[in-house]
């Protein structure tokens, strides 16, 4: 039963699925209550997919080849609609014989979907809380004490709602690595007890400032298991909170866009808000994505602050009763200065983390990277709306290899120059021919294909536009807008993207959209899947000649979330009475076998979220297994996978509609009655071998 706080409603067009009102009013200022800040009339690329599927789901078990790529996809006929007892059936753990078959990587039981209030995982695996909100891990750090809470504390303590995960190297310390954690948002209705949103304190938005952005703490591994343990005091420990100083590098580094009474130089910002995903680099920094930023800043009213989903009134933080730079009416080029990727780099505890506006600003969910055939860096982001776009960026410096100074220097100048484009999908059928209805078209295929737009090339004498009527540093500040004029294919909000490091291939992550084909929103189309979109789906996305530079693409559906029972639900043509059930696929990574591993926000099939492994290739391409479940109200984060150890984020833990910190409604991980925290989760198996095998 869902407890509905009078602040805002709840309906099952939520902007996370099933997620609970409270866990919107803190990560997304409730985005999915306000108006879509996408108004244009470019077309939806979830109308293509779900048209797609209707036509695979009648054809009979057949590939379909593409004649710009080798990418097949073989379907099998639909089946009728199932009984109850059978649905219940089918979100039961699949057979045991999958535990002893399976892809390399894939050979474990299932975790049946489930409620229970506990990080839940497979027959065999063992698990244990890496680091939890409010460890200390700096010097002078004092012990968690939820009653006596303090800025200064929290900043020298692991941060609140940890997110995006990576484990980098340590060399020369045995058995250690250096992990580092987004800490997305602060949940100030479950940190503190006595809590009065209409009038929180000064202390309480301190400490919440403090508990925001980016920590990097050494782990410790144990040699009998894959269990980790921090290491406080280390002196590559580091916090990077709201109020720590950043540098901005790139194009738009001193526009008089990103100019404020505190920094005339627009150059330099305070803090970074709302990390979602992020990505390693080949040269061994991390990048972190500025996501839901609108919501900690007031007053706005310019037509470039509804784009970003800012509002005309008072925050739910009210930050801006106690720093002016969050009162858009005094300083109206703060916002300017949020929803960039971040690069920190966590060899050198010193190095202020910077700003890259070459790849644009918006709301990002991460950044992943590969490398062109000569070197030159491309990433790949999804701006997590409704209905908005994903991009590439192609560097054009190449990468040097090495570790010296020198070299880590040029390396730290690899994201500032290159060119920013925006993805455009088209279908291969006449418009005619699809109405809506998943009626197959002439031509009996789904395929499609698409083109990077270029919107600006930034280089180290300047910055070119490629976009009509709008400056290059207009582009980088305002990329939304000019994804807009360009015609840039709508998306039901775009999430991680990750391109496979054995083949290339490149996966997006597309959580939701239970707007689609609702009252004025576009219809169908071929490159857009189905309506009322609650569960989500997989792109799979082919680079022409499978280079990472190219600016054109084939694409595919590889997965459509949901109930296998449902016939609207495909997984890459595997047997559905094979799979398990998923539902709003969110952060995606690889283990080192090709396999995609998938995190969940918002499961919308009435059970937890978790994380799941699928097979990219081969004959048991599409096979989805899951591997664990998160406790009550929890995401599913991070994830890293290892050969021999799974590690997770387990965000926002008893996040439930009526809960705070004097009523938890989840035990974990402390026990009953205590405050809900944060943690990371580290998961092997108990026989020292490997993830899977």
């Amino acid at each position: 039963m869902r407890i509905q706080l009078p602040i805002v409603s709840v309906n099952n067009d939520s902007h996370h699925g099933g997620r609970a009102a409270l866990t919107c009013r803190f990560r997304c200022g409730d985005a999915c209550f306000h108006e879509v800040p996408n108004t244009t009339t470019n077309p939806y690329v979830g109308d293509v997919i779900a048209d797609a599927l209707s036509r695979r789901t009648v054809m009979r078990a057949a590939a379909v080849v593409t004649a710009a790529t080798a990418v097949g996809a073989s379907a099998t006929v639909a089946a009728p609609k199932a009984s109850a007892a059978e649905s219940a059936a089918a979100t039961a753990a699949p057979s045991t014989r999958h535990a002893s078959r399976g892809a390399r990587g894939l050979r474990f039981e299932p975790v049946a979907p489930n409620t229970a209030d506990t990080v839940t995982v497979p027959d065999g695996y063992a698990q244990n809380v890496v680091i939890r909100w409010g460890e200390p891990i700096l010097r002078g750090a004092p012990a968690f004490d939820p009653e006596n809470q303090t800025a200064e504390s929290q900043s020298k303590q692991f941060g609140y709602n940890n997110d995006f995960l990576a484990l980098l190297p340590l060399p020369g310390e045995r058995n250690r690595q250096i992990l580092v954690a987004n800490h997305e948002y602060t949940d100030e209705v479950l940190m503190f007890r006595g809590y009065d949103a209409a009038n929180p304190t000064k202390q309480q938005v301190e400490v919440a400032w403090a508990a925001h952005g980016l920590t990097a703490v050494v782990v410790e591994g144990d040699r009998r298991s894959g269990k980790l343990t921090p290491v406080p005091r280390h002196p590559l420990n580091r916090r990077v909170t709201a109020t720590s100083e950043f540098k901005v590098t790139g194009p738009a580094a001193g526009s008089d866009l990103l100019k404020t009474s505190a920094d005339p130089t627009g150059t330099k910002v305070l803090g970074t808000l709302n990390n979602c995903s992020g990505g390693v680099t080949p040269w061994g920094t991390t990048l972190h994505g500025e996501e839901n930023f609108n919501q900690y800043f007031a007053n706005a009213t310019r037509v470039t602050d509804k784009r970003y989903g800012l509002g005309t009134g008072a925050t739910e933080r009210k930050w801006e009763r106690f720093d002016k730079r969050f009162d858009v009416a005094q300083e109206p080029n703060e916002p300017h200065r949020f929803g960039f990727v971040v690069e920190l780099d966590p060899y050198d505890p010193t190095a202020k983390p910077r700003k890259r506006t070459a790849l644009g600003r918006f709301k990002h969910e991460g950044a992943t990277v590969r490398l062109t055939d000569d070197g030159r860096p491309v990433v790949y982001s999804g701006d997590d709306e409704r209905f908005d776009y994903f991009y590439k960026f192609i560097g054009s410096k190449r990468m040097k290899k090495g570790s010296s100074r020198a070299v880590r220097e040029h390396n730290l100048s690899l994201l500032d120059e290159g060119t920013l484009y925006v993805a455009k999908l088209t279908g291969d059928s006449p418009a005619i021919e699809i109405d809506g209805t998943g009626k197959l078209p002439a031509d009996g295929e789904f395929d499609g294909s698409g083109e990077w737009i270029p919107l600006a090339t930034a280089t180290a004498k300047g910055a070119v536009s490629h976009v009509e009527g709008m400056s290059a540093e207009e582009v980088f500040v305002f990329t939304r807008l000019a994804g807009d004029k360009v015609g840039a294919t709508k998306m039901d909000r775009p999430e991680d993207i990750e391109p496979n490091p054995h083949t290339g291939k490149v996966y997006v992550a597309l959580t939701n959209n239970s707007n689609r084909g609702v009252g004025s929103n576009a219809k169908a189309d071929e490159a857009n899947p189905r309506n009322a979109n609650k569960h989500g789906q997989i792109l799979e996305l082919t680079e022409r000649w499978n280079r990472a530079d190219s600016k054109k693409f084939a694409w595919t559906l590889f997965l459509v979330a949901g109930d296998p029972s449902d016939p609207a639900t495909y997984f890459a043509g595997f047997p559905k009475d094979d799979v398990s059930p998923i539902s709003c696929p969110d952060n995606v990574a690889f283990d080192s076998h090709g396999n995609l591993w998938i995190s969940t926000d918002g499961n919308a099939l009435g059970n937890h979220d978790g994380l799941f492994g699928v097979a990219t290739r081969g004959d048991r391409r599409g096979e989805l297994k899951q591997f664990l479940t998160m406790p009550n109200g929890a995401e599913t984060c991070g994830p890293v996978i290892q050969d021999r150890r799974v590690l997770v984020a387990v965000q926002h833990p008893g996040e439930i509609d009526g809960a705070t910190a004097e009523k938890p409604l989840s035990a974990w991980p402390d026990g009953a009655g205590k405050i809900n925290r944060p943690a990371v989760v580290a998961v092997w198996r108990k026989d020292g071998c490997d993830i899977g095998v």
